[in-house]
């Protein structure tokens, strides 16, 4: 199952900036995995629609780096596991069994930036995910097929970035099986671009037609 780009409108911070590019902020976002050896689900909560950034969007637990939490690798990793303890009541007890996944850029026509890094974790034996009810409204374990399917019929809201992980995620049966992909992986970081066509804005991925 996979999405257009064109399907994606913008959502609440991700408008078009027609200046100069805007400063890009530190962030770093957790993908958190069930199933083990026998399936996969992802963890996505839905974020506040009172939120100025991404209001209502369903979103993988995670956040902008703290001054405090320093720079490089380890800063990432620990602005994750406060993120995910935060928005999903879960706790990582060694930030460094994180695995790389991605690292996306936001495009510099987007008012709203971020450096992230996506982190792959496994659920916690004998934790359960919780939400604040203030800045994370709702959550739920998706497969990857079904979460893009529940944005299709407007069940959820997803955005692009979102989408194409999902996309990726998909391609695995099992948690196992995602995992010993993923390590020791080289993550080189990704920067999509917007395109005007008219009045319609398309997001593309290096390497496609137009990037």
């Amino acid at each position: 199952m996979t999405a257009s780009p064109s399907d994606e409108r913008p959502a609440p911070g991700e408008e078009f900036n027609p200046g100069p590019p805007a400063a890009v902020r530190q962030a770093a976002t957790v993908i958190l995995l069930r199933g083990g050896a026998e399936a996969l689900e992802v963890l996505l909560v839905r974020r506040t629609p009172q939120a100025r950034f991404m209001g209502g969007v369903w979103v993988f637990p995670g956040g902008a780096v703290d001054a405090g939490e320093g720079d490089g690798d380890g800063a990432h990793r620990a602005a994750a596991v406060r993120e995910l303890r935060e928005e999903a009541a879960i706790t990582l007890q060694d930030a460094a069994g994180l695995v790389k996944f991605s690292r996306w850029i936001t495009p510099a026509q987007v008012k709203i930036r971020f450096d992230t890094h996506f982190f792959l974790a496994s659920l916690p034996a004998g934790q359960e995910a919780r939400i604040d009810g203030q800045e994370c409204v709702d959550l739920g374990w998706f497969t990857p097929a079904g979460a893009i399917d529940a944005h299709r019929t407007g069940d959820i809201q997803l955005v692009f970035p979102t989408i194409k992980h999902l996309e990726q995620l998909g391609e695995f049966r099992s948690v196992d099986a995602l995992l010993a992909h993923a390590s020791g992986r080289d993550v080189q970081p990704i920067e999509p671009r917007v395109v005007l066509e008219g009045e319609v804005a398309r997001i593309v991925l290096p390497g496609e037609p137009g990037y």
